[in-house]
């Protein structure tokens, strides 16, 4: 174990039973996954290998998290809360799947009072662009009469492309203008419309985001 990950855990606190809470939540969209808990043991197994291993409190073992499902955890980052007596995990899911039911998240179930008129499941929050092309997907799969992106989706590329333009051209016009309100307003319908043409051509939001996260700290040379 390396200095550094000594120093990470000797400012945890653990409970009586020389464990800590830990919250796994997704590195690019920032779902909530799952929560388990963590001893010394397991949070040193974590670091040194990079997968997340946490402590089963029925088995009384270390448990690696997907070594039987492959459904494993790539730790991305670990920090703590201000107490130091829970642990955040910035993980990268394998097969997209944290819960032992087969759900993204273990945190899917809802009060039947917060569950709307249509009977559909929310699934758990994340970044709200990863929302709305989750929408965009619902209505590919589901499409609804009079809506807008099954119209655009019908459209194909002709369409889609020709409103990304107009999109765009009114983007620039708001900035021109230097309309705080006008600016926010278009780039939420450029980037509407943008995620439209990526599940037009099979390409996932998740994707975007994993090359936004590749280019974190990276300096990039100037365009001419």
């Amino acid at each position: 174990m390396t200095s550094m990950s000594q120093s990470f855990i000797n400012k945890l606190v653990f409970d009586e039973n020389g464990l800590i809470p830990a919250i796994a939540q997704d590195w690019l969209d920032g779902t909530v996954l799952m929560m388990a808990w963590m001893n010394k043991t397991s949070i040193e197994e974590t670091l040194s290998t990079g997968e997340v291993h946490y402590w089963s409190r029925s088995r009384k073992e270390l448990w690696h998290k997907g070594e039987t499902s492959g459904h494993i955890q790539k730790l991305k980052g670990m920090r703590y809360d201000c107490d130091s007596d829970v642990i955040l995990l910035t993980i990268k899911q394998i097969g997209a799947i944290a819960c032992h039911t087969g759900e993204r998240s273990c945190f899917f179930n809802q009060p039947k009072e917060a569950i709307q008129q249509e009977e559909e499941r929310v699934d758990p929050p994340s970044n709200i662009c990863s929302e709305l092309f989750k929408t965009i997907e619902k209505r590919c799969l589901n499409p609804e009469d009079k809506s807008y992106t099954n119209i655009l989706l019908n459209g194909g590329d002709n369409k889609i492309l020709k409103k990304i333009g107009e999109e765009s051209a009114e983007f620039v016009m708001a900035c021109k203008d230097d309309d705080p309100r006008s600016i926010a307003n278009e780039a939420a319908d450029l980037i509407f419309h943008l995620q439209v043409a990526l599940k037009n051509h099979e390409v996932q939001w998740s994707d975007v985001l994993e090359v936004l996260a590749s280019r974190r700290g990276k300096r990039r040379a100037p365009n001419n």
